[in-house]
């Protein structure tokens, strides 16, 4: 259904909702679309035929069904960005899906008659790409740039009170991406219908000057259309209880400016993210004209010289993963359920900050970073005036940048977790004089807009940004990773600290080792698989470890953004050029959000909360029984004993010899026996405080399931995550398993999708079949709308069957 939200409930900016049905009214449009594949030149028009397209409900990404396609979006390039300087075939390089084409959708909705003189408004958070919106056949607006939200004012064209036919065409070119960019109605799309005088869309803008403990200067600036309106400012704290208000009747043009004084505010961080609301109520005379809300946070950031980086006077690094817009096997199609998932898992980590790599952020995923704690760096573009891509953003970069540069800061300037902006990513305009009056344009343009956050660009031609003067004028220079240069850059470049806004990249397949663990770079293998001794990196990347010393060792190292927290469709370096590799390797969690041995590794340092004890490889290695097979482990201890079948294989302690060293615990020399190994770690004074174990497991036997979530809303959208692993008879883990299984799912719920993390599988995500990866895979059940059980049950040929039961709640 499509959902009709008024006010009384505490939402962000841009879901803007309403008190008084008369007043305001916003309706989601999530079901009743058409949707048709191809090109149509009718199909804008209200008495269009739609009955033989295809019912689907938004967000919608059309290609995320596949089928996985070698000559997809094939590209003959070199990727310059990597070094290379030849062309070559990559086939996987947007994940091999059909992303590119032509698409339609289409809506009959009724338009409320709330009153004479009344506002219809359009939001669309996200439509990839080259949106062209009709409503009644009218052509009311576009907007090419498909990561961004925009608005279409259609108070002309609507018709309130009777059926009205939205249309949408959308166009996504090939070779326009360096990665899967999603395709369709990918994110949501909102109706709003309000009195002509009232707030401005985005028209509200909170920023907290003065910070104490004592009490807190908040700044509201209001933007409203109409004369002689007064507006009434309430600031709720997260209890509801009301804390503070203003009154304004005096506007300078069509903006209301407010200082309000909240006494002893509990201010919004990570560890803590205390939320407040302010309720906005425009009055005419005694009648209430408008009225929304609008969730803040009560911080202080600030970047100094020689000090870094502080959150209300504390001085601290992030902790932070880039992370891609596609939710693995859901594809684009924006999913809260998807993405809280993500931040709990990062949040397990120790993980406080995430960098929207490379494109802007989706309101749902900012509205969970300010409740569940984490800084952000919203970025903006990949590509500026020069190209990566043949028909990437430079196509638009003239026209169109800085309406895209605008709506990005005034959909989202409310939120306390975002602290920076990114104005670009390793854009080819960082060479010459033109490129740095981009730079200065652009981040001119942020400062515009938003004169409280400061601008970076991430910059991996170092050297050049040093000599032009590039790096020099950004408020933060980022540096994506050339760690041998950061000394450098600190010296030349007058800020005072450098960041990290892309670190490591290096490569991994989840449970897959290879002998002999050495470091290498641009390794491959016959089955196409990476090394997960955390060893293998790209020739223009490096490993976690030398990241680590940058930052515990250089007070202006800001902190760093891991490329990438998760792995996602497309880019699948180090094999761009080899079939059937799909998918990235950078992730510290693949593709279907099962951690590798690498979230361990930043574990061990960045969760202060709780211990981390990590022992790697598997122990089923039949065949190399008396060959030299490493161990490591990951702790946050600093020394650990290891044990095979209950011999001591020595003690290690972390010492300064590699950077290796300081941050693993290795035994470089263990051979191979199948039976138990054990580690035991001690604490700072010798004394055993924690063990793990990996066991030689038999046959596999039994299929065992947990999810992530046992209990989900019935609202048709909620997803329970559950991951099956497949066990021996005495209840091991069986970690080489690739059996094919089989998915039922009764009750109140569905099979949504299933994914096993193998960056080759080309099985659709939407079957309910899928061979296991390293003895692991995660089914998807989403709920209907109606509370009641659900049951799911796996079940594979040679095994004993898995079942579950979930349940979902109104």
């Amino acid at each position: 259904m499509n959902i009709i939200k008024n006010l009384l409930l505490v939402t962000s900016l841009f879901t803007v909702l309403s008190t008084q049905a008369q007043n305001r009214v916003e309706i989601e449009l999530t079901d009743n679309w058409k949707f048709f594949r191809g090109q149509n030149e009718q199909a804008f028009s209200k008495d269009f035929n739609d009955l033989k397209w295809k019912s689907v409900t938004v967000p919608h990404d059309w290609a995320i069904s596949g089928p996985f396609d070698k000559e997809i979006d094939k590209q003959m390039v070199a990727i310059t960005q990597n070094g290379e300087k030849k062309a070559t075939e990559k086939t996987g390089r947007t994940g091999a899906l059909p992303y590119t084409g032509e698409g339609w959708y289409r809506n009959t909705l009724k338009i409320p008659l709330l009153r004479k003189g009344q506002r219809t408004l359009l939001v669309f958070d996200g439509a990839m790409s080259e949106a062209r919106v009709f409503l009644n056949g009218q052509a009311v607006g576009e907007w090419n740039y498909g990561y961004n939200s925009f608005v279409l004012d259609v108070t002309k064209q609507a018709l309130p009170g009777e059926m009205n036919t939205l249309a949408v065409h959308l166009n996504n070119h090939p070779k326009s991406s360096r990665w899967y960019p999603g395709a369709g109605l990918y994110r949501n799309v909102h109706l709003i219908v309000k009195d002509e005088k009232s707030i401005e869309h985005w028209g509200v803008s909170i920023t907290t000057p003065v910070v104490s403990a004592a009490f807190s200067k908040v700044n509201i600036k209001t933007k409203v259309t109409g004369n002689d309106l007064r507006l009434v400012t309430r600031i709720l704290n997260s209890e509801g209880k009301e804390v503070a208000s203003g009154t304004a009747d005096q506007p300078f043009g069509n903006e209301f400016d407010q200082n309000i004084s909240v006494a002893e505010p509990k201010l919004w961080s990570p560890e803590s993210p205390y939320l407040y609301t302010a309720i906005s109520t425009v009055y005419e005379g005694t009648e209430v004209k408008d009225q929304i809300s609008t969730r803040f946070g009560i911080r202080e950031i600030r970047y100094e010289a020689n000090k870094g980086f502080s959150l209300n006077g504390k001085v601290r690094k992030f902790k932070g993963v880039c992370l891609h817009h596609d939710l693995g096997p859901l594809g684009a199609a924006i999913n809260v359920a998807a993405l809280r998932r993500q931040l709990t898992i990062l949040k397990d980590m120790g993980c406080d900050a995430i960098r929207s790599s490379h494109n802007m952020p989706s309101p749902e995923q900012l509205e969970l970073c300010d409740e569940m704690g984490f800084m952000f760096l919203a970025e903006s573009f990949d590509e500026w005036a020069k190209p990566k891509v043949e028909n990437g953003y430079h196509l638009y970069f003239d026209t169109d940048a800085e309406k895209d540069v605008v709506n990005l800061v005034r959909a989202n300037r409310n939120h306390p977790c975002i602290v920076m902006w990114s104005s670009g990513n390793e854009v080819p305009d960082q060479w010459g004089a033109e490129g740095v009056k981009r730079a200065k344009w652009l981040q001119d343009i942020f400062h515009r807009e938003d004169p409280t956050r400061p601008v970076t660009v991430g910059m991996d031609q170092v050297k050049a940004t040093m000599e032009s003067g590039f790096g020099a004028l950004l408020d933060v220079p980022g540096l994506n990773y050339r760690v041998h240069l950061y000394p450098e850059a600190y010296k030349t470049f007058p800020q005072g600290f450098i960041l990290g806004s892309e670190t490591a990249s290096t490569v991994s397949s989840r449970g897959v080792y290879k002998f002999p663990a050495v470091i290498a770079k641009d390794k491959r293998y016959p089955d196409l698989q990476s090394s997960s001794y955390d060893l293998e990196y790209c020739s223009w990347s490096n490993l976690p470890d030398d990241d680590f010393v940058l930052q515990d060792d250089m007070p202006w190292v800001i902190g760093e953004f891991v490329w990438t927290g998760f792995d996602y469709l497309g880019e699948p370096t180090p094999y761009d050029e080899y079939w059937p590799s799909r998918s990235s390797y950078f992730g510290i969690s693949d593709l279907a959000g099962l951690p590798k041995d690498r979230f361990y590794l930043y574990r061990s340092r960045w969760n202060k909360e709780k211990p981390t004890l990590h022992l790697l490889p598997h122990w089923n290695w039949e065949g190399r029984e008396g060959q030299i097979t490493p161990v490591f482990v990951y702790t946050s201890y600093d020394s650990a004993e290891l044990f095979l079948n209950g011999k001591s294989l020595g003690l290690r302690k972390k010492n300064k010899d590699t950077p290796q060293d300081r941050y693993r615990l290795m035994w470089n020399e263990v051979k191979y026996m199948p039976g138990e190994l054990k580690v035991v770690a001690f604490d700072s004074e010798g004394r055993a405080v924690a063990e793990e174990k990996v066991v030689t497991a038999g046959k596999p036997y039994q299929i065992v399931l947990e999810a992530d979530r046992n209990e989900i809303q019935a609202d048709g959208k909620d997803i329970s995550y559950v991951t099956v692993s497949v066990l021996d008879k005495a209840g091991h883990p069986c970690p080489t398993a690739a059996l094919p299984l089989k998915f039922k799912v009764s009750g109140e719920g569905s099979f949504k999708a299933v994914c096993n993390g193998d960056a080759t599988s080309v099985e659709s995500f939407e079957m309910p079949e899928m061979k296991l990866f390293s003895g692991k895979l995660v089914v998807l059940v989403q709920s209907g709308t109606k509370a009641g059980d659900i049951g799911l049950t796996v079940s594979g040929s040679t095994l004993k069957s898995g079942k579950i039961k979930l349940r979902s709640k109104q």
